[in-house]
């Protein structure tokens, strides 16, 4: 117990200091914020009179998969975040600090967490503007928002692993964000799944990022029938939120240990 209750200090001295940190550099937050602004304005103003026939509709289905797509692209933050922490020396003052190993991949993980709260409270406030609304039950909603938080917190691990493997802030630039595109374009985040050709219609249905947007449009009653096309008659499509949640899971139950594992490697040189 006493083991336990000093990780969970640590961890939270960690966290404390990575958001102290972003204070200091406010610049840090604009990818988390302006970025999926951007991306609202454009598919809903820009591409979305094209894209369905019911621009107000489609500005409601789009606002799931923005949500599922911003919190999957802050992984990128941890990416560089844990690249910048090894390339200033910051990892190997944390081993000579009589400290938990697992505190700095969990302060890591949890600060970012909180700049994703940040991040879907600003979207949530940007689609209130452009028309959306949460038309479900209250409960349904606080399940949404923490749904697309542990999704969230998933993909941080996936990105404190990437960060560790790039050694270095311009690589992890990169890595960061190149693996994310093709993950989040190819799902139901902007389009239906069930509007893909062959091989792209069976990667989305089951990509997560799409179990996840297709959860916060059930969870926050934003399913219009006849939106862009029908929800495909896949299982992930059929149990979206519980797909989500086990994807979630499964993103954390592989992805945490070899993180852990990753560290430990690059701590120990």
């Amino acid at each position: 117990m006493t083991t336990i209750s000093a990780s969970t200090r640590d961890s939270g001295v960690v966290t404390w200091r990575n958001l102290m940190n972003v204070r200091r550099q406010p610049d840090l937050l604009l990818g988390a914020t302006l970025q999926p602004i951007m991306f609202v304005l454009l598919f809903a103003f820009v591409f979305g009179n094209s894209i369905g026939n019911d621009p107000d509709a489609y500005r409601e289905f789009l606002m799931g998969g923005i949500f599922a797509q911003t919190v999957a692209f802050n992984s990128a933050y941890t990416t560089i975040g844990m690249a910048a922490d090894l390339e200033k020396g910051v990892i190997d003052r944390f081993r000579s600090l009589p400290m938990s190993r697992a505190a700095v991949l969990v302060g890591r993980t949890t600060s970012d967490l909180v700049v994703s709260a940040l991040g879907l409270l600003v979207m949530s406030v940007c689609g209130l503007l452009v028309g959306w609304r949460i038309r479900g039950s209250v409960v349904d909603a606080v399940i949404g928002y923490a749904m697309l938080l542990l999704f969230s917190f998933a993909m941080s691990w996936i990105g404190a692993w990437i960060g560790m493997l790039s050694g270095n802030v311009q690589v992890a630039q990169s890595a960061g964000f190149i693996w994310m595109f093709p993950v989040t374009f190819i799902s139901s985040a902007f389009v239906s799944a069930s509007s893909m050709p062959g091989p792209l219609k069976v990667f989305a249905e089951w990509n997560p990022v799409t179990a996840v947007a297709d959860a916060a449009r059930e969870l926050f009653g934003n399913e219009r029938p006849g939106v862009l096309a029908a929800r495909p008659e896949s299982w992930p499509a059929q149990h979206a939120v519980l797909f989500a949640i086990v994807s979630c899971v499964a993103i954390l139950v592989i992805f945490t240990p070899i993180a852990v594992a990753k560290y430990r490697k690059v701590a120990s040189k």
